[in-house]
């Protein structure tokens, strides 16, 4: 019924962090958020400016690559003062560092006092996270807002005082908000409550259908590779027929014969190994501009990948090798 409309407000920040009725909540930071357009000389840039707390830097685990974030001083006096996302930063001053410069916001001068550290991806209730202009939270009421809007509130984050009761202070932040809103339907209250727990518990199913999936791809790929491995010993036996006819004329054991060629398709593993970790390597090293995104490089991993490159060449060679093994010598010598 009430639409887009906010419904939380400062007195319910103020509640939830006054430790008495959620003990277990250790910090709470309000937001207050709406799309602006800055303008710093002739750079212009629209995005969204945060109105919070000096806690929202602890509670959403944010730094400052430049500068200072905002202070208790700032809070009290509304100062007209901001943090810039770095991409905000980038855009609106370039390579030069927008600490001590102004930013005009609504058409009022910010003074520019400190940068966040890059942290990429979406925040919530702020859109990116790297680009927003973070003001403190009187700021906001008395210069961006007017009338009963400068009581409500967008989004109020809450950090719990540890990752064991954090069950714990989600409960209680529930129980005070619906007392507080005088809700009788605990079914369907007029608000939303998300918590890290529930966000990494998608992120991790997420990340195992994604595992099954490419392990899946790279079992394919193995046994493609392997049945390759295979023909290619297949193809040196039978071209090297002779060969294995003379060596066991003149004294050469069957497991000699299968040494040497299991030895020559673990070779042949280990090249491909190499050749595909040299591959990937070079692959972490020219992605990540392109698509804006960091790739570890491990070097467990790699080594993993290596050793598993010769069981895969020695696994599929023990047939061609054996194969070599139980040629007789007269009839290797009369091949053509």
């Amino acid at each position: 019924g009430l639409g887009s409309a906010s419904t939380l407000t400062r007195a319910d920040a103020d509640a939830l962090g006054s430790g008495v009725a959620a003990p277990d909540i250790a910090a709470v930071a309000s937001t207050a958020s709406s799309s602006q357009t800055l303008q710093a000389g002739s750079a212009n840039w629209t995005t969204m400016v945060v109105g919070t707390q000096p806690a929202w830097a602890s509670v959403r685990a944010r730094t400052v690559s430049d500068g200072r974030f905002l202070s208790d001083d700032d809070q009290r006096t509304a100062a007209t003062v901001t943090v810039l996302g770095p991409t905000t930063a980038q855009e609106l001053f370039g390579a030069v560092s927008p600490v001590g410069r102004t930013v005009t916001i609504a058409a009022k001068p910010f003074t520019v006092i400190g940068v966040l550290a890059a942290s990429g991806g979406a925040g919530g209730g702020a859109g990116n996270n790297d680009d927003q202009a973070i003001i403190p939270m009187t700021t906001a009421q008395q210069r961006l807002v007017g009338g009963t809007s400068r009581l409500s509130v967008q989004t109020i984050f809450v950090q719990a005082a540890s990752r064991d009761v954090l069950s714990a202070a989600y409960q209680e932040a529930n129980a005070l908000l619906l007392a507080l809103h005088g809700s009788t339907d605990a079914s369907t209250p007029d608000f939303t409550i998300t918590t890290q727990e529930a966000l990494v518990s998608t992120a991790n199913s997420v990340n195992r259908t994604l595992t099954i999936l490419l392990g899946g791809i790279a079992g394919i790929s193995l046994l493609v590779g392997g049945i390759g491995v295979m023909n290619i010993m297949l193809v040196s036996v039978t071209e090297r027929i002779r060969e294995i006819g003379l060596r066991k004329a003149l004294g050469a054991r069957p497991r000699q014969i299968r040494r040497q060629f299991l030895v020559e398709a673990s070779v042949l593993g280990l090249a491909g190994g190499v050749l595909g970790a040299a591959t990937g390597v070079l692959g972490a090293r020219l992605l990540p501009p392109l698509i804006s995104n960091p790739i570890a490089v491990s070097v467990p991993a790699i080594a993993t990948a290596v050793i598993v490159a010769v069981g895969i060449g020695l696994a599929f060679g023990v047939y061609p090798a054996g194969r070599a093994a139980r040629l007789a010598p007269i009839d290797a010598l009369r091949s053509e």
